[in-house]
C-alpha cells in the first residue's frame, strides 16, 4: 500500500469515501428479548456476550454441517478464512443468517426493519498462528452511516487457550480511529492495525460456549491472538443493518443484503433469494424453514 496511515477498498483510499461513523445508541424501552440491563450494556460497552442460542445437540449438528463445508473448501484449495458471503451460496447458512432466534436480539437494538448482509466464517485451526489485530469492522465497509451491528456465533468453545476474540470496552464511543496498514511479517489476518488501544477502554476476553453468540458494534475495536491450543476455534459472524444504511456506489455490497423484517421502501438491497441447493453437501432444498419467511 502506497501510504501506511491508509487502507485501500478497490484502489479507493477508504478513509475518503463519504461515510458517517458515528455511533447510535439504542433507544428501545421496550425490548422483547434482551433485558433492558443489556441494552444499556451495549450501549455503554459497545457489546453483549454470552447469549446461549442453541443446545449443545443443535450447535453439534451446526458444527457437522461446518465440518463438511470446510473439507470441501480445504479440498479446493482454499483456507480455513476464505468462507465469506457464504449465505448467497449455502442454504443452511442463510437460514443461521435469518434465523429468528438469533434476529429477535438484533431487533431489540436495530428495530423491526432489519437486512442482513454478511456471513463470514472465521476458523482457527489448532495451532493457527495467525493473528486478527486490533480493528474496527467500520473501517473495512463502504456503508454509511455506521448502523451495523455483528453476532459471533460459536461454532467450537472460544476461549482464551484457542484464540477468542477481544473487545476493548466502550471505544466504539471515540468514533473511526487511525490505523496503519498491516506488514506481511505481523501474520495478520487483517491488514490493518490500530495501536495503543488501552487508552480506548478496558479489554475484555469474549469467551463463548458453542451455541452461544456475542453481538458487537460495527466501531468497537476487537482482534484476536493466535491459537495455542490443539482445539479448533471456529466462528461464524453475521452483519445485521438498518435498510436505510446504503452501500456507497460501485462496490455491489447492497447485492447481498438480505431483508430479514419489515421493509426496505427505497429497495435498496438486492434481497438475494435462498440457494435452492447448498454446495457444501450438494443438497436440494424444497422448502424453507420458518425462520427465513419473515420478510421475505
Amino acid at each position: 500500500m502506497a501510504d501506511d496511515k491508509i487502507t485501500r477498498y478497490q484502489d479507493v483510499e477508504i478513509e475518503k469515501l463519504p461515510r458517517d461513523l458515528r455511533f447510535r445508541p439504542s433507544e428501545n424501552k421496550d425490548p422483547k428479548v434482551l433485558t433492558r440491563a443489556q441494552i444499556d450494556t451495549f450501549n455503554r460497552d459497545g457489546y453483549i456476550k454470552g447469549i446461549r442460542i442453541f443446545s449443545d445437540a443443535e450447535i453439534g449438528e451446526i458444527r457437522a454441517y461446518f465440518d463438511q463445508l470446510l473439507a470441501k473448501v480445504l479440498a479446493e484449495g482454499r483456507d480455513a478464512y476464505s468462507i465469506n458471503s457464504a449465505h448467497l451460496t449455502y442454504g443452511r447458512v442463510f437460514d443461521l443468517l435469518a434465523n429468528e432466534r438469533i434476529t429477535a436480539h438484533i431487533k431489540d437494538l436495530l428495530g423491526e426493519h432489519l437486512v442482513g448482509w454478511g456471513s463470514h466464517f472465521f476458523c482457527k485451526m489448532p495451532r493457527d498462528r495467525k493473528t486478527v489485530s486490533w480493528h474496527q469492522d467500520a473501517s473495512y465497509w463502504p456503508l454509511t452511516p455506521s448502523k451495523t451491528v455483528t453476532v459471533w456465533l460459536a461454532i467450537d468453545d472460544a476461549d482464551v487457550g484457542n484464540g477468542c476474540m477481544r473487545f476493548v470496552s466502550g471505544s466504539h464511543h471515540a468514533g473511526q480511529l487511525e490505523f496503519r496498514a498491516s506488514e506481511a511479517s505481523e501474520n495478520n489476518v487483517l491488514n490493518q492495525t490500530v495501536e495503543d488501544v488501552e487508552q480506548y477502554g478496558s479489554l475484555v476476553d469474549d469467551e463463548l460456549k458453542a451455541g452461544e453468540i456475542s453481538i458487537h458494534s460495527d466501531l468497537l475495536l476487537h482482534s484476536s491472538h493466535y491459537n495455542e491450543s490443539d482445539r479448533r476455534r471456529c466462528g461464524l459472524t453475521l452483519r445485521y443493518c438498518t435498510p436505510d444504511v446504503r452501500a456507497i456506489p460501485g462496490y455491489d455490497w447492497e447485492k447481498e443484503g438480505v431483508l430479514i423484517s419489515g421493509a426496505d421502501p427505497d429497495g435498496h438491497w438486492g434481497n438475494p433469494p435462498r440457494p435452492e441447493r447448498d454446495h457444501a453437501v450438494d443438497q436440494p432444498w424444497t422448502t424453507r424453514s420458518k425462520s427465513t419467511s419473515s420478510g421475505r
